[in-house]
């Protein structure tokens, strides 16, 4: 009994062991299954993940494509939640905000694409970042229609610049020395300071320091300011030499508007004692207070060589404000169009241009009284017709300040008349005119060497009109229309134009068709530059 309890308890024991085995075995078979199992499902999602991926990289194309027409069908609506600025060290968060307050208020994803592209051209044009990028990022996913502008910025490595050089003008052979330097973002509001000299060889010379500051105080434009000392010899031509000192304050717009203040103290004086009488009536010292208001817009496809588009450029002028009875009062009015049409053939197009202006005295007494000589218009020159827009002063074939009324110089103590051998009519002075009138019609055309239409040097010829006059009492009264046309000096001429990286050089031909007695005329080859 004992030995078959025994062994039945070593049976017993042996099948808890067989059992134990089995239940380990059955265990091991457990895990191993669960292993499987969990590397089959890790499997599996590995290649969900990846199928998800080729998928979203096949159709994105084809999303793009989706996005691209519903923005092209409808408006899709989304507003600016966050702008997110990078990369700005010097520059302050709030400049860069503020060109993006159109992106702010923008309700469709159109109009923010629009509003952005605008900022980051402002941004660039500041001249303070090397690099900037604007990109968008979705908003908070609590938030849905909204997004992220996020703004990425360089700043330059150098923050200032400077430049010097040698200029001259042809029609009055003269030479100057100019220099500049610059400081950008000092204070970090994206302002730019500049400094700048100017000295002519017994012309001119001029030292002023000026200030550009982007969006002053809010204001949607920008503020310039500037404190300059001139001082210019006009005795060659008028028998006067000027001194002015000035400070302008002005705003620079959107849209091509300008609005400043003007203070100027001015001295004239004759050193040679020889001015007409009219100019010595205006020789010793004035105080000048105006506004001055500019509008300018500019759709020619190039400055250079327009070829198609039109230019519109207005300026008034109101001086005497203030108390001060002693204060130059006058209104003057500028105005300039241009108009460009190509003709379809060897890049061929014809210019037109028609500019006057008018200056007038105003307040007590007015009929009496003499407008300033150094605001007075002046006409003739070598400048280009369709470069700048220079108010009506161009008319070729005419040296400069060549063309209006004049007036005898008297006699110097030595009891010889001043006079200069270079002009041709030596002893009398330019006084200027009030009322100034030019038009010019111009054909540009390719030339048929490769090498010139490689290089942009090209073939014009034009003709141009201009007309000045005073407006004093005297003249006022006699004035007609039949006598101001009458009086029209004319000119035509061909050259070729060759423009080069800093300026536009012609060389011309000119022939005047009407001129009068007094008038200082250049008939023959000319020789004009032009600044871009």
């Amino acid at each position: 009994m004992e030995g078959e309890a025994v062994h039945s308890d070593d049976g017993e024991s042996g099948n808890e062991h067989s059992s134990l085995e089995n239940s380990s075995g059955v265990l091991e078979e457990r895990d191993g299954g669960f292993g499987d199992e969990k590397n089959r499902e890790d499997e599996h999602e590995v290649g969900k993940v990846e199928k998800e991926r080729q998928d979203e990289e096949s159709f994105e194309p084809e999303l793009f494509d989706r996005i691209l027409q519903r923005l092209s069908r409808e408006p899709v609506g989304v507003r600016v939640h966050d702008i997110i600025i990078k990369g700005n060290v010097r520059t302050k968060d709030s400049v860069i905000e503020a060109e993006f307050e159109e992106a702010r208020r923008a309700t469709t994803m159109q109009e923010l694409l629009q509003a952005l592209a605008k900022a980051n051209a402002r941004l660039e044009e500041m001249g303070i970042f090397e690099k900037c990028s604007v990109t968008l990022d979705a908003g908070p996913r609590e938030l849905p229609g909204t997004a992220n502008v996020i703004v990425d910025v360089e700043e330059a490595k150098r923050a200032y610049s400077g430049n010097v050089g040698m200029y001259t003008k042809p029609e009055t052979r003269n030479w100057t020395f100019e220099g500049s330097l610059k400081w950008k973002n000092l204070l970090g509001n994206g302002e730019t300071w500049d400094g700048t000299g100017c000295y002519g060889w017994d012309t001119t010379s001029e030292m002023s320091v000026g200030l550009h500051y982007p969006r002053f105080w809010g204001l949607p434009g920008a503020l310039v300011a500037r404190i300059s000392v001139l001082t210019q010899d006009w005795q060659k031509y008028s028998s006067y030499k000027e001194h002015v000192t000035g400070l302008s304050v002005g705003l620079i717009l959107p849209r091509q508007h300008e609005l400043s203040y003007n203070l100027m103290w001015r001295f004239l004086q004759d050193p040679s004692h020889g001015a007409s009488c009219p100019v010595r009536r205006q020789l010793g010292h004035s105080l000048l207070s105006s506004l001055k208001y500019v509008f300018k817009i500019d759709k020619r496809d190039s400055a250079v060589r327009p070829t198609e588009g039109y230019a519109l450029a207005s300026t008034t002028q109101v001086s005497g404000i203030g108390p001060d009875r002693h204060l130059s009062r006058f209104v003057r009015q500028e105005l300039e169009l241009r108009y460009a049409i190509p003709l379809g053939f060897y890049k061929s197009a014809l210019n037109f241009g028609f500019a006057a202006g008018i200056i007038m005295p105003w307040g007590k007494g007015y009929q009496t009284q003499v407008t300033p000589i150094s605001d007075r218009f002046f006409m003739g020159g070598h400048s280009s017709l369709v470069c700048d827009l220079r108010g009506p002063a161009t008319l070729l074939g005419f040296r400069s300040r060549g063309v209006g009324p004049s007036a005898v110089r008297r006699a110097n103590a030595a009891g010889s008349a001043s006079a200069d051998a270079t002009q041709n009519t030596p002893g009398r002075d330019i006084l200027g005119g009030d009322l100034a009138v030019t038009g010019f019609a111009d054909l540009s055309f390719d030339l048929p060497l490769r090498f010139f239409r490689e290089t942009g040097i090209h073939g014009h010829c034009f003709g141009c009109i201009g007309n000045l006059i005073g407006l004093a009492e005297g003249e006022m009264k006699s004035l007609s229309l039949q006598r101001f046309w009458s009086s029209l000096r004319c000119s035509v001429g061909a050259g070729i134009v060759i423009p080069l990286k800093l300026f536009r050089l012609e060389v011309n031909y000119c022939h005047v068709l009407q001129k009068f007695d007094n008038d200082r005329s250049k008939q023959g080859i000319q020789l004009s530059v032009s600044p871009y």
